[in-house]
């Protein structure tokens, strides 16, 4: 579970989260939806642990910057963060090592089978593309086998196959029971697997809703209604 309680956080001039409350629960897909500004880059990074922050975090029970914590948690940024002059297996043995991670190979295998990447173990980071830069950074989070999950924009350079593949994995470990809180301005993408969702707006929580709660309007549609018909030719189609 990743549990955000009052994040409060002011810049100065701005304040990013006001009184920021939300759960991501085991065993769903819990969805962070709003535009530029909305506060939701401000909850990413101090869930993490790269801001400081009033209130409190918790990561399966624990403050989310404690060990316990750490080890109960993945994280798969916007833009990977890799060793450029290191392989794609000296990434997966660096990782599997530092996590003390049994059968570690087994495990990268499966996913660098999916994603097609087994022919390019040996290829160094700074000669993959953006999309394989992504898988590599999403490979290297699953390992570990999180309880809880923070994805932020996980299709960012990928094609069609490799979203289906990534949404598969998503659901899969959803269906583990793993928490997966999620950041996209994507609402169609996730449309099928998406359990909860909160929208945020300039740094306030306007909807915290469940798909059952939704009944006969879609999650775009609400979107819209809370922002406002001006949003609609951002990036969220």
């Amino acid at each position: 579970m990743i549990e955000v309680k009052n994040l409060t956080k002011d810049y100065g001039k701005v304040i990013g989260a006001n009184d920021v409350s939300l759960v991501a629960k085991p065993g769903e897909i819990t969805i962070l939806l709003g535009s530029n500004g909305a506060g939701k880059s401000t909850t990413i990074k101090s869930i993490i642990g790269l801001l400081k922050f009033k209130g409190s975090i918790k990561i399966c029970g624990f403050d989310n910057m404690s060990v316990e914590a750490k080890k109960r948690f993945g994280y798969i940024p916007e833009t990977p963060v890799l060793y450029d002059l290191l392989t794609i297996q000296e990434h997966v043995d660096f990782i599997g090592n530092a996590y003390q991670i049994d059968n570690y190979q087994q495990i990268a295998d499966k996913y660098l089978s999916l994603f097609k990447l087994m022919e390019k173990k040996k290829t160094i980071a700074k000669e993959l593309s953006k999309g394989m830069r992504q898988k590599l950074s999403m490979i290297l989070a699953l390992m570990t086998k999180p309880q809880a999950l923070l994805v932020d924009e996980p299709m960012m350079g990928l094609d069609p196959n490799s979203i289906q593949d990534t949404l598969q994995i998503l659901s899969t470990l959803r269906d583990e029971g793993v928490s997966i809180l999620m950041s996209t301005h994507i609402i169609d993408m996730v449309d099928d697997v998406w359990d909860h969702a909160i929208i945020m707006k300039q740094g306030h929580i306007l909807a915290d809703i469940e798909r059952d709660e939704l009944k006969n309007k879609s999650l775009k549609e609400l979107y819209f209604e809370l922002n406002g018909e001006d949003e609609e030719h951002e990036e969220l189609n």
